[in-house]
């Protein structure tokens, strides 16, 4: 029986991939600068649900991101805080302001327990706590935030990728998240039994490897569409940011280069690896890829 990866996951504030082989688990760290490269063999399986093995042995298309059959995927949200099925957990849960880009915010929540780790899993490239409290107080302050101020509780992975080369300053992006803090802790309703927790604004742009973003290094040219049987994906890796992995690609090459002034990437969503057999290669990527540079954004099947 051959491993399988099971996703990304931020451990300890890094990258790590999860494999798992019938009742077996390991992990992977990720490391920038080093050289990625894997094949996918056979078909796409169901990931299961909660721990356990998809009862049908389910094929799921390559191009879906939840890495489930519709069955276990309605198993494994049944328990989830995103579907209020919680309604009683003891937990202390934070509420917080996550920033990806200018004008690119959203209010969450996540178990304390959890530190920043639900951070990192969204991308967020800055962000700061808001209060912290039972679980019904910190949504009820998270609906409040989303309809006082119109700040969304979901952002798209696309649009977080569009401007994660094309980024302000550190002391920007600390500057908006702050002024939107202040509008939000200014507003009226705020539940009694959720703790006020003071601006602190902390960012992950070192954390994710996008280093000087300003100076415009490297630039995203397309994005992995699905994986297909006997494709390969490599590159150096020189980013992460939430389930994505940046990698740098060699032109007109089979071998990864020196990354050059301007660097081009590709972006994988690791959500689509799970449920794959997935062997060491190196080479061209002969995945489809979505070209974002030019108007379209057709699918290519053949080599990006």
């Amino acid at each position: 029986m051959a491993w399988e990866c099971d996703g990304l996951r931020w451990v300890g504030g890094a990258p790590v991939l999860r494999w798992r082989r019938g009742g077996e688990r390991r992990e992977s760290g990720l490391v920038y600068g080093r050289d990625l490269g894997f094949r996918a063999v056979g078909a796409r399986r169901c990931a299961g649900a909660r721990g356990n093995v998809c009862p049908l042995g389910a094929l799921i298309p390559g191009r879906g991101t939840g890495g489930r059959c519709a069955e276990c995927a309605r198993l494994e949200r049944a328990h989830s805080v995103a579907a209020d099925t919680l309604a009683d957990d003891p937990r202390t849960y934070r509420v917080y302001l996550a920033w990806f880009g200018p004008g690119m915010v959203k209010v969450g929540i996540t178990a304390e327990q959890r530190g920043a780790a639900r951070l990192l899993e969204q991308g967020a490239v800055a962000f700061s706590w808001l209060g912290r409290g039972p679980l019904m107080a910190a949504r009820r302050t998270e609906e409040l935030v989303r309809r006082g101020l119109g700040v969304p509780d979901r952002v798209p992975y696309a649009a977080k990728r569009a401007v994660r080369y094309a980024l302000p300053g550190p002391a920007e992006r600390a500057a908006e998240v702050g002024r939107l803090y202040a509008r939000t802790v200014a507003l009226e309703g705020w539940p009694q039994s959720l703790e006020r927790v003071e601006c602190a604004v902390v960012d992950h742009a070192g954390v994710f490897g996008l280093g000087d973003t300003e100076a415009g290094t490297s630039v995203v040219v397309g994005v992995v569409g699905e994986l297909v049987d006997g494709g390969r994906v490599a590159g150096r890796l020189v980013a992460a940011a939430g389930p994505d992995l940046h990698l740098a690609l060699a032109g007109d090459e089979t071998e990864v280069t020196e990354v050059t002034e301007v660097t081009e990437v590709v972006v994988l969503d690791t959500r689509l690896m799970s449920g794959w057999e997935l062997v060491a290669s190196a080479g061209a990527v002969t995945v489809p890829v979505v070209d974002i540079r030019g108007e379209g954004g057709d699918v290519q099947d053949g080599l990006f």
